[in-house]
């Protein structure tokens, strides 16, 4: 998104332990918003840094991404005709220190999915889908999964994009 958005950037491997954030908070935002917000201020420097991050709930259960297949098949025959909420966040951080932070939440009405669906959606879209927490690529044939969107295309993509622009240009790191 960010490349698409003409930003120049150099990604880097932030140094958080998802797992802790995540074993002592139960809210889809608290915890999008702190894994977000701990991703960006793990990279030290005076550079600015922006971190992100995406968690999918449904019927209050939260998901990571698969570890594999046979996990992503259970994922998605768990989410068939059941609505999920995925809350995408976004930060940025500067020396270590969080400057900004927005969350932003959509709900995805799954279609109820035939077993026949998904294995053959699994067949033509693994193992991309597997580095996604929600088994799918909006951009790509995961668009079938849904009968139903509401929310911003960007959250759903994986970061509020239109208000991180705005933080961006506020700062005077793009151009207004």
């Amino acid at each position: 998104m960010i490349d698409s958005a003409g930003i120049s950037y150099v990604a880097v491997k932030p140094e958080v332990d998802e797992h802790e954030v995540k074993a002592r908070l139960s809210d889809p935002v608290q915890i999008a918003s702190q894994l977000a917000r701990a991703k960006a201020c793990s990279i030290a420097g005076d550079d600015w840094v922006i971190g992100s991050d995406s968690v999918v709930a449904v019927d209050g259960r939260l998901f990571d991404k698969p570890r594999g297949i046979q996990e992503a098949e259970e994922h998605l025959r768990l989410f068939s005709g059941k609505t999920m909420q995925l809350t995408s966040a976004v930060a940025l951080a500067r020396q270590g220190l969080c400057d900004w932070c927005h969350v932003e939440s959509a709900r995805l009405q799954v279609r109820s999915l035939s077993d026949d669906f998904i294995g053959a959606y699994l067949d033509a879209e693994w193992p991309e889908v597997g580095y996604t927490v929600g088994v799918f690529r909006l951009e790509a044939r995961g668009v079938q999964l849904f009968e139903k969107i509401e929310g911003d295309h960007f959250t759903i993509l994986g970061m509020p994009l239109i208000p991180l622009l705005g933080a961006l240009r506020e700062r005077g790191l793009i151009l207004a």
